[in-house]
């Protein structure tokens, strides 16, 4: 259960900003928002938990993946969790809400 009492809504960008296939970084460089090939939007760490990299300006997206392009690490979108090696623990993610054609991170 979520502590709403402590969880921060961070306006991210419109829904426009973003276009499929797309990540941006937010928060100082500590959470990156993805838009997947399908267009729906994704929040994780912006850290490769690999090796420090920015996920959110040097990721890459594939399909429902993303891709730390240092050393090929793979993790899922929706879950964070590392698909292979090198990378073995998986990235913190975030919900994100659509509001207003507005998009949200709830960190």
């Amino acid at each position: 259960m979520e502590d709403t009492q402590t969880m921060k809504r961070q306006l991210a960008c419109a829904v426009d900003d973003l276009t499929p296939g797309e990540s941006m970084t937010l928060d100082g460089g500590q959470i990156a928002l993805h838009r997947a090939e399908d267009g729906t939007f994704f929040a994780t760490a912006d850290s490769c938990s690999h090796e420090k990299w920015s996920l959110g300006s040097e990721g890459e997206i594939e399909g429902s993946e993303l891709v730390c392009p240092l050393h090929m690490a793979r993790f899922d979108l929706a879950s964070g969790k590392p698909l292979c090696l090198p990378a073995t623990i998986a990235l913190a993610t975030y919900r994100v809400e659509i509001d207003d054609d507005q998009v949200y991170v709830v960190s």
